[in-house]
C-alpha cells in the first residue's frame, strides 16, 4: 500500500542522518520535496522490484528489511537491506529494469522517492548528491564482489558437477561433455575411435570383506595406476560405482585390446599405494572393448564396449574382451 508521508518540523537532522542517502544534509534543503514522496509499506514476502519490471523509484528502508534474490524469487538470499540503506537507484541510473528481486523480510515500511524528485534532491543538496555517489560507487563495489565471488563459487560448483570427488577423475557428466567432442574430432580425421570399459573383479565381495573405506581406497588406487598407464589424450572417467570409461582416440579394436591387456596386467600385478597400509591384495578387472562403426554414436559405443565387458565377467573375469 501507498500512504502520503507527512514530513513536519519533528522530522530532524538526527532522523535524516540515520538513512544513508540523507547523512549531513540540511533539513531545510529537501523539506519541500519530501512532501512529494510517500511511504510504502510491504508484509513479508511481498516483492518489490523484479528483472523486466520498469522501475522509477529509490527506496529507502525506514523500518524491517528487504533481501535481494538473483535469478528467482525462491534463489537463496544474497544481500539484505536494512533500515536506513537504499535499492532501486542503479535501474534509475542506468535506466535499466532491475537486475534482481528485492522481496520484504519482514513487514517493512519504506520512503519511495520518485526519479524526478530525486533529481530535484541532487540540485538541492550538495551532500544529498555527495551521498548518491557514494551510494553508487559502493553499490558498484558490492556488485563487483559478487560477480568475483559468484564466478569462484560457480567454478567450483562446476568443478564438482564433472568431477569425481573420490578419485578426481571426470564423472559420467564429464564424458557426457568431452566423449563427443572428442569423437567427432576423430570421425573429422577420419581416424579409428575406441571406447573400453573397466570394472572392477568382485568389487561387492571386497568391500563385504575389507569394508568400504578399504573400497573406497582399492578404487582409487586403480584410478591412480589407469591415469598413469593411459596416453595423456586419452579420455578416462569413471562411468560410476566400480566401473570406469576410456574414450581412446586414433585407436582401433585390435590396438585397444593390446593397451587393454597390457594394462590388466599391471593393475593385477599391483594396486598398492604405497602410502595405502589398507590395499594389502591384488585387484583385478576386466575390460570391455569396441570400436566406434561408421555413422555410429557414442550410446551405441557404449553399448556394445558394455556387451563385450559383460562377455569377459561371464568369460572368467581378468581379461578383455572385444
Amino acid at each position: 500500500m501507498q500512504d502520503s508521508l507527512a514530513i513536519n518540523s519533528d522530522y530532524k537532522r538526527s532522523l535524516l542522518d540515520s538513512l544513508e542517502l540523507f547523512k549531513g544534509v540540511r533539513p531545510d534543503d529537501v523539506q519541500e520535496l519530501l512532501q512529494k514522496c510517500s511511504r510504502r509499506d510491504l508484509s513479508e514476502g511481498d516483492l518489490l522490484l523484479s528483472p523486466n519490471a520498469k522501475n522509477e523509484y529509490i527506496f529507502i528502508v525506514l523500518s524491517g528489511r528487504l533481501n535481494v534474490h538473483v535469478g528467482a524469487v525462491d534463489a537463496p538470499v544474497l544481500a539484505s537491506i536494512d533500515i536506513g540503506a537504499c535499492v532501486g537507484e542503479m535501474s534509475i541510473i542506468e535506466d535499466c529494469d532491475p537486475s534482481a528481486y528485492v522481496i520484504a523480510a519482514e513487514t517493512t515500511h519504506l520512503l519511495e522517492i520518485h526519479q524526478s524528485v530525486l533529481w530535484n534532491m541532487v540540485d538541492a543538496s550538495h551532500e544529498l548528491a555527495k551521498n548518491l555517489l557514494v551510494v553508487l560507487s559502493e553499490r558498484v563495489r558490492s556488485h563487483n564482489r559478487v560477480i568475483a565471488n559468484g564466478y569462484g563459487v560457480l567454478r567450483k560448483f562446476e568443478r564438482h558437477a564433472v568431477t569425481d570427488a573420490l578419485t578426481d577423475l571426470g564423472n559420467r557428466h564429464a564424458m557426457r561433455d568431452t566423449f563427443p567432442q572428442e569423437i567427432a574430432r576423430c570421425l573429422e580425421r577420419k581416424d579409428p575411435v575406441s571406447l573400453m570399459m573397466i570394472d572392477i573383479d568382485n568389487f561387492k565381495q571386497f568391500n563385504d570383506l575389507f569394508g568400504h573405506i578399504a573400497g573406497d581406497r582399492a578404487l582409487s588406487a586403480v584410478a591412480k595406476i589407469l591415469r598413469v598407464q593411459f596416453r595423456p589424450h586419452d579420455l578416462l572417467v569413471r562411468y560410476g560405482g566400480d566401473e570406469f570409461a576410456v574414450l581412446l582416440p586414433a585407436t582401433n579394436k585390435e590396438q585397444a585390446l593390446v593397451i587393454g591387456d597390457r594394462i590388466r596386467q599391471v593393475v593385477s600385478g599391483d594396486t598398492k599405494d604405497s602410502k595405502d597400509s589398507l590395499i594389502q591384495i591384488s585387484v583385478k578387472i576386466s575390460m570391455g572393448v569396441a570400436e566406434l562403426a561408421p555413422q555410429g554414436t557414442l550410446d551405441a559405443l557404449i553399448r556394445q564396449a558394455d556387451a563385450a565387458l559383460y562377455r569377459a565377467k561371464h568369460a572368467g573375469r581378468d581379461i578383455v574382451s572385444d
